[in-house]
This record gives C-alpha cells, structure tokens and sequence, in this order.
C-alpha cells in the first residue's frame, strides 16, 4: 500500500472542504447575479443598454453644443473691454483739484480707445483716440500714454 488510510481521509476530507468553498462561492456568486439583475430578462437588459447608448449620444451632442457655445464666448470675451486705466491731473495751473482726466479701455489684443476731459472753469473738453495694439494713430498727450500704460501692465 503506498499511502496510508489516514493520508487517504486526509485528501478526501481536503477534497471535501474545497468542494464546499468552490459550492459555497458559486452560491455567492449567484446570489449577487441575481441581486444585480432582479429577474430581469435578456430583453430587459437590451433596453437598458440601448438607454445608455441613447443617453451618450444625447450627451455627446450636448457636449458638441457647449463647446461651441464656449468658443463664441471666448470671442467675445477677447473683444470686451478687459483692461482699464485711469488718471486724473491738472492741465492748466489757475484750476485747483484734478478734474481732468484720461480712460484708456482696451480688450485682450489692446484694441479700444482712450477718452480725455480737460476741465476748466469756462469750458470743458473732451477728446477720443482710436487704440489699437496699445498705441494710436493720433497723438497722445503724456497723460493719455500712462492711462494706456496703467490698463497694460495692471492685467498683464
């Protein structure tokens, strides 16, 4: 006899207990199968993978529409008014205060305009110079310059 009865119920009891972990894994494992699908039938199942294909289409042209819809607000964005500079002086020495003024309002690429007003007791003026990548066709006065300047370099 080359293995001894005690080896013999040794391997069949090893074979015993395994079988019962492999029976009770299987019953585990259909139990949590039939908890995910409830009863469902095939045909149940095909709707509801032909709903999630229908819902990633819908979401897939929806994510087409917002991209669109953020390019044509990134263009926008770059053509509003985004940088802003202020100065206020005083052009003529017989006025007290700093009524005068110089606005300079330029979008992303430094395009816009600079307005001026020059007060003083008997009239007020006020002037507007085209910008354009930060400078202009027209003459600006020191003032004008520095409003450009400020709204430059306070964004960039």
């Amino acid at each position: 006899m080359i293995f001894g009865t005690d080896y013999v119920i040794w391997i069949a009891l090893t074979a015993l207990v395994a079988a019962l972990i492999g029976l009770g894994w299987a019953i585990i494992l259909e139990f949590r199968l039939k908890k995910l699908f409830r009863g469902r039938k095939a045909e149940d199942l095909q709707d509801a993978l032909a709903e999630v294909q229908n819902s990633l289409k819908y979401f897939t042209e929806k994510e087409k529409e917002i991209d669109e819809f953020l390019e044509h607000l990134e263009k926008r964005v770059n053509r509003s008014a985004q940088h802003l500079g202020i100065v206020r002086f005083n052009p003529y020495a017989e006025t007290g205060g700093d009524q005068s003024f110089s606005i300079a309002v330029l979008d992303e690429q430094k395009n816009g305009f600079v307005v001026s007003g020059l007060y003083n007791r008997e009239q007020s003026r006020i002037y507007a110079k085209p910008v354009e990548a930060g400078e202009s066709q027209y003459h600006l006065s020191g003032e004008e310059k520095t409003a450009i300047e400020k709204a430059v370099s306070r964004y960039a």
